[in-house]
């Protein structure tokens, strides 16, 4: 299957393309590479997840936060390539996770983005390498940010 029928199949809804925040692009092209910007837990009704993990949060929200920050990659994806069906391969994610000095387990978080794209992508092509990496603060108090790098066609 496709990339866009697993996406309808697994009944996802995407949020609303994240417009910038400051002076960058949401996605670059560089050949046959999409470079993504850092993107945050955008919901689909414009609003986005906060909190510390090990705090706030504990690991099943924050890879809820992670699985929707890569519902919002898939949407600035689909809106600047005009279908996730041009994405090859998911070659590198950095997963960014707002957590306590005690909390160890962002890659469990992470891994909330990383089994999305997996699902929607397929096994070979979804899994790509990653880092996952905690921090005292993230833009605005959101929970997760990730960006990315894909092969297109």
């Amino acid at each position: 299957m496709s990339a866009e029928e697993n996406l309808s199949k697994l009944g996802l809804e995407l949020p609303p393309p994240p417009k910038p925040v400051g002076l960058y692009k949401p996605v670059v092209v560089v050949g046959n590479l999409a470079y993504l910007s850092g993107h945050g837990p955008l919901k689909s009704d414009g609003t986005l997840i906060h909190g510390r993990l090990g705090q706030d949060l504990n690991v099943e929200q924050g890879q809820a936060a992670a699985r929707q920050t890569g519902l919002a990659m898939l949407a600035t994806l689909r809106f600047s390539l005009g279908s996730l069906d041009r994405v090859t391969r998911v070659i590198k994610l950095l997963g960014l996770v707002q957590s306590t000095d005690a909390f160890d387990q962002q890659p469990q978080v992470i891994n909330g983005c990383s089994q999305l794209f997996a699902d929607v992508f397929g096994q070979d092509q979804g899994i790509g390498a990653r880092s996952a990496i905690g921090t005292n603060a993230l833009p605005g108090g959101i929970a997760v940010e990730i960006e990315g790098i894909f092969e297109i066609s």
